[in-house]
């Protein structure tokens, strides 16, 4: 097993789901979870690229490959393919952001990362620029680790966020920047002033570029994130295959134009 998930992901660990299974998110990928769920597979892919591959960037770094979903998933469902030919008595089914397991908190029980005051993940070699994904198994495995473990709580990022959306140790989704650059129809003079002190279009990394642990972040070496960064979004740029393509062609053009204004 080992060796196949090595493959897949830099960076893994198992949760029990015993862990998380009273915190589980009511979605449509509910369903598939597996009858006899017994453990989390959980891993963190890193998407950090070199800095000369954000100069002149107007999206989050997150956005600057391609969809990440997509690249996710097809790493996520080769590992599962393997699972079930080597263990064809048991059931892998992995799933990717839309997903019944609260992935930041399965990750930090299974010992491959602390919870940031941003609620996200920070890892020691990669810090908190990871996506998460997960096999589902009804397979029992060993715990890989243990407490949920916290920052350093410097408070670093709840001062520099420009929104005040870090509240008592939380994201408040609806003050977040990132929130704000992905919702459709008219935006208020205060969000559209933000979008433009910001420069970022889609997202927002100023939390995690201000976070201590992340100063020494370890780049990416996956291929796919690699290839196809593209950081810089203009009137003519494509949204399709891109993290932004889900909302639509009409928000990242809003967004631009307020960016120009």
């Amino acid at each position: 097993m080992t060796e196949i998930l090595n493959d897949i992901s830099p960076l893994w660990g198992v949760c029990p789901f015993r862990e998380i299974q009273d915190n589980l998110i009511k979605c449509r990928a509910l369903s598939r979870l597996p009858a006899h769920p017994r453990s989390v597979i959980i891993m963190a892919f890193p998407y950090l690229l070199p800095e000369e591959y954000y100069e002149n960037s107007n999206i989050s770094k997150y956005a600057v490959p391609a969809d990440y979903h997509d690249i996710l998933y097809a790493r996520l469902e080769r590992a599962a393919e393997k699972l079930r030919e080597k263990y064809p008595e048991e059931e892998f089914v992995f799933f990717a952001d839309n997903s019944p397991i609260p992935e930041v908190r399965a990750a930090c029980v299974a010992g491959i990362g602390i919870l940031g005051k941003n609620s996200l993940l920070i890892t020691e070699k990669y810090g908190s620029f990871v996506f998460l994904g997960e096999i589902v198994t009804s397979m029992p495995l060993a715990s890989s680790g243990g407490e949920i473990r916290g920052c350093l709580e410097c408070g670093e990022c709840t001062r520099a966020c420009p929104c005040g959306a870090i509240v008592n140790g939380k994201i408040n989704k609806e003050l977040c920047l990132s929130d704000i650059t992905q919702r459709k129809g008219q935006l208020t003079a205060g969000q559209q002033e933000l979008i433009k002190k910001s420069g970022c279009i889609w997202g927002c990394d100023i939390c995690q570029n201000v976070c201590p642990l992340n100063r020494a972040a370890d780049t990416t070496d996956i291929s796919e994130f690699i290839n196809t960064a593209d950081g810089k979004i203009e009137a003519g740029t494509p949204v399709e295959g891109r993290a932004f393509g889900w909302r639509g062609e009409a928000v990242i053009r809003r967004n631009l134009d307020i960016s120009k204004e």
